[in-house]
């Protein structure tokens, strides 16, 4: 599946809802389904710098295809990372560099983020996309 169709899906779930406390609720409920981290992933090398929440996140995998697990102690983060783990892991490290998270704005997460959360989704995605730049120079 393409990363615009993975956006487009996102898009068109939080369509169903009309309050943004039921997309608040929603948010959480994809943050509780998402894959733990071992405690030893949970680590200094693997924080991402500019969260508020503690948030973790680890990369692998090679440029062709990047895998992407990361974990937060905030239960809203953890549903901000459940949507940046769907779009972007199994994607190539260039289509992570080159397609924006477009939801974000779409489904008004952008004027409804506290500024502390919206550093930090800012932060993840920065922190993902200089990892996924890395592989790529790698694999030259």
């Amino acid at each position: 599946m393409q990363l615009s169709e993975r956006q487009q899906e996102i898009i068109d779930e939080f369509q169903f809802f009309d309050s943004w406390m039921d997309k608040y609720q929603y948010l959480i409920d994809l943050g509780k389904d998402i894959e733990p981290l071992e405690e030893s992933e949970k680590n200094q090398t693997n924080l991402v710098r500019g969260c508020q929440s503690q948030v973790w996140m680890v990369v692998d995998g090679e440029a062709s295809q990047v895998s992407v697990r990361a974990n937060s102690d905030a239960a809203i983060v953890s549903g901000l990372i459940a949507l940046v783990v769907r779009l972007y892991s199994n994607a190539s490290a260039e289509e992570i560099i080159k397609t924006e998270p477009e939801f974000v704005e779409a489904i008004g997460l952008s004027q409804h983020l506290s500024p502390t959360r919206a550093n930090g989704l800012a932060s993840m995605l920065q922190r993902l996309k200089a990892e996924a730049a890395q592989l790529v120079a790698k694999s030259t």
